[in-house]
């Protein structure tokens, strides 16, 4: 039968202390893919908008809407690309504390791996905020407001 050292309750105590910070990780990380998640319903609302006017549109009108439809598509797949890597990053959270457990539970040091999830982690929310904030400057940069 596999026996596992009993973990003192102390240790047990502290690992759920450790585990306080990363889950407050994922608290921001649910509230950003949210916001990232409205924003890529509306670019899809708008596009879908936009698609339903073309079969009217004459000439110049015709261009514009495919102009303006390109730069949603480029939007779309940056905030689904921000939002795979914020998924990411909350998967390699939510790893982190169940091996931080079995770390308490093992007579097993997995320190260096805990390490490198955590650094893992936070490269991938680095990098979803950066293809995140691309997004918002292009939708600023093709802000169109008042008559053209």
């Amino acid at each position: 039968m596999l026996t596992f050292p009993q973990a003192h309750v102390s240790e047990l105590a502290q690992v759920i202390q450790l585990s306080v910070a990363p889950v407050f990780l994922l608290a921001g990380l649910g509230a950003i893919i949210n916001a990232m998640s409205t924003r890529l319903a509306r670019a899809i609302d708008r596009a879908r908008a936009l698609e339903a006017e073309l079969p009217d549109a004459t000439g110049a009108r015709v261009a514009k809407l495919h102009d303006e439809l390109a730069t949603l598509s480029i939007r779309a797949r940056l905030i689904g690309r921000a939002i795979a890597l914020s998924v990411l990053c909350a998967l390699l959270v939510t790893v982190l504390i169940t091996i931080a457990f079995v770390d308490a539970l093992l007579p097993a040091d997995l320190s260096i791996f805990l390490g490198a999830l955590f650094i893992a982690a936070l490269v991938s929310f680095s990098a979803a905020l950066v293809v995140f904030l691309r997004e918002i400057f292009m939708a600023t940069a093709s802000l169109r407001i008042g008559p053209h």
